[in-house]
């Protein structure tokens, strides 16, 4: 299976420390106006000077490489860097319009750190949650399995890192996305194309086993079974969206039936308006209740004038990303509100 990009991160740290390699991993903790990238990025290095991940896509990435390599930094224990403090240094790092970059650095030496990342692997293998807690004062690690989206918390005076007090890295590492697609047709190839771009794992399930034969994509899982077994197995998660694209309702109808019960995120079905009523009619006949199946999207995709399979699939990838980061940001803005409270 093909892992998503803080999962690479995390595997190639690890390869590392079982190498017996002296390695750093740095995460983006805090952000101020414009930022490459978002909280909660990861990059991992060695004493070789090899790196994996990303912090800003630029010279960010090679002044920290060049004050890990050198015993400027992080030698010993976690320390906090903050790039973009001057109008100066935010031009000459590549952050635009004043932007700021806070980052934790942590040196990764020895068996305990190897044995707390080989369990994020086994729990994210699981498409399961696990919480890391680092003291930044002492770089002593902590986890916990948790049952809540990834998410990245900074607690201390953040800014003034020469000031004595408790400082803690707090990040929640979740499953890879996953996009659960009901049908083998050619809509879902082109959107199994554009998932897979945006760093989704999908699975293609299709219980006519000619479908699955023909399917030509690759990087995709295949699941030749009947759609409400396979969503049940596969898909009953917060991290999985489940879409219906073969048209026929005897195999449509049976998956969106498992999963209008489901905890995923985003459940949708192909179709015109009028085969969307008439399929929201079936699923009542179903005994599913209308809160359930006011979950559905149908037609499942932005109103884009599509017509052609990747216009159509391009209009879904666009609804699925537009809601999934509306959902985020709650999410997120739950969090904050839970932790100052």
């Amino acid at each position: 299976m093909i892992e998503n990009a803080d999962q690479q991160v995390l595997t190639q740290l690890t390869r590392w420390i079982e190498a017996g390699k002296k390695a750093w991993l740095a995460t983006v903790v805090k952000t101020w106006g414009s930022s490459p990238r978002p909280v909660g990025s990861l990059l991992c290095c060695n004493e070789d000077g090899h790196v994996a991940g990303s912090l800003s896509g630029g010279c960010i990435e090679e002044d920290l490489l060049e004050k890990i390599t050198q015993g400027e930094l992080a030698t010993a224990k976690p320390e906090v860097m903050l790039y973009g403090k001057t109008t100066e240094e935010s031009e000459r790092f590549g952050l635009p319009c004043g932007g700021q970059l806070h980052i934790v650095v942590e040196p990764q030496m020895d068996a305990g750190n190897l044995e707390h990342f080989q369990n994020i692997a086994t729990r994210l293998a699981a498409r399961e949650c696990i919480e890391r807690k680092v003291d930044i004062a002492t770089g002593e690690i902590a986890i916990e399995e948790k049952e809540r989206f990834k998410h990245l918390q900074f607690v201390g005076e953040f800014e003034n890192t020469d000031t004595p007090g408790e400082k803690f890295l707090t990040q929640t590492y979740g499953p890879r996305y996953q996009l659960f697609l009901i049908g083998a047709g050619q809509v879902s190839q082109y959107l199994a194309q554009m998932a897979q771009m945006l760093d989704y794992h999908v699975v293609v399930c299709d219980p006519r086993q000619e479908m699955i034969d023909q399917w030509t994509i690759e990087g995709t899982q295949l699941v030749c079974d009947m759609p409400d077994d396979a969503v049940k197995n596969y898909a009953d998660d917060t991290f999985s969206a489940i879409i219906a694209l073969t048209h026929d309702p005897r195999i449509d109808d049976m998956g969106l039936m498992e999963a209008l019960k489901t905890d995923a995120f985003f459940i949708g079905a192909m179709g015109s308006t009028r085969t969307s009523a008439k399929r929201r009619e079936r699923l009542l006949q179903l005994e599913l209740t209308e809160e359930e199946i006011n979950r559905l999207h149908a037609p499942v995709g932005l109103p884009i004038g599509s017509k052609t399979p990747a216009e159509i699939a391009i209009a879904i990838i666009s609804q699925l990303t537009a809601l999934r980061s509306e959902k985020e940001q709650l999410i997120q803005a739950d969090f904050r509100e839970t932790a100052t409270a």
